[in-house]
């Protein structure tokens, strides 16, 4: 009987930061697999979205590698950005914009072919609820509508590996329904990292579950391991990083 083997999309090796004395991220190890979505956790100044930041090649690292979907990210960025969407915790939008008019620019930006970016564009607006919304200026949409078009924009070139950062944040109940929706769905054809302070949305979304605590890596399960252990995310969490 053979055993299939999941792709790797995402491996980082030995990440390391520094920030003159202070040591943000500290030989940190992560591997991603397709249709595996992760929560990266940890209290504020964990060292998460210094990590996301190197993950994405918007900062290099002090030391230590990264391969996304097998392509070394210091030594070809551009190929391997192509397979990575980002949308940060705060969403780089343009208000001036309308939604249509901005999804067609992150087209181009992430080199999608000029004849697929109508087809791309009316794909993310679908996925991500946004069909009524094309001809509106992004500044005049509400906190949670801006949230979307934030992750239409790191979707729309069905990237690989998709990172987010407190895609949640300021969403009312509903539309963190929704939202959690759509990450489920990404999750079965991309790798996910998802970052957040909410946990019951982790318990609901995620494989697996990793936890940095002073810049390393202090837990690193699977989702269903934590349930044999008969315990919650919580008081894990609240335990590794008092």
């Amino acid at each position: 009987m053979t055993e299939t083997v999941t792709e790797i999309t995402l491996s980082a090796r030995n990440l390391c930061r520094e920030y003159g004395r202070f040591v943000a991220v500290d030989h940190v190890n992560l591997e991603l697999r397709r249709g595996e979505v992760l929560g990266l956790l940890g209290p504020n100044g964990a060292g998460k979205s210094t990590t996301m930041r190197m993950l994405t090649g918007i900062l290099a690292p002090g030391s230590g590698s990264i391969q996304i979907c097998g392509v070394d990210l210091s030594e070809d960025p551009i190929a391997a950005k192509a397979h990575v969407g980002f949308l940060p915790e705060i969403p780089p939008l343009y208000p001036d914009l309308t939604v249509d008019e901005y999804l067609r620019l992150a087209a181009r930006l992430h080199r999608v072919l000029k004849q697929a970016v109508p087809a791309a564009v009316k794909n993310v607006k679908q996925r991500c609820g946004l069909n009524d919304c094309g001809d509106r200026l992004i500044g005049a949409l509400s906190k949670g509508f801006q949230q979307r078009v934030g992750l239409a924009q790191a979707i729309i070139h069905n990237p690989a590996v998709i990172i987010l950062d407190e895609p949640s944040v300021g969403l009312d109940p509903n539309q963190m329904r929704e939202i959690r929706q759509l990450i489920r769905d990404l999750g079965k054809t991309s790798s996910v990292i998802l970052s957040t302070h909410l946990l019951p949305e982790v318990e609901s979304i995620c494989d697996r579950v990793q936890i940095l605590h002073k810049g390393q890596v202090v837990f690193n399960q699977s989702m269903p391991e934590i349930q044999q252990r008969d315990v919650h995310l919580e008081s894990v969490f609240t335990q590794l990083t008092q």
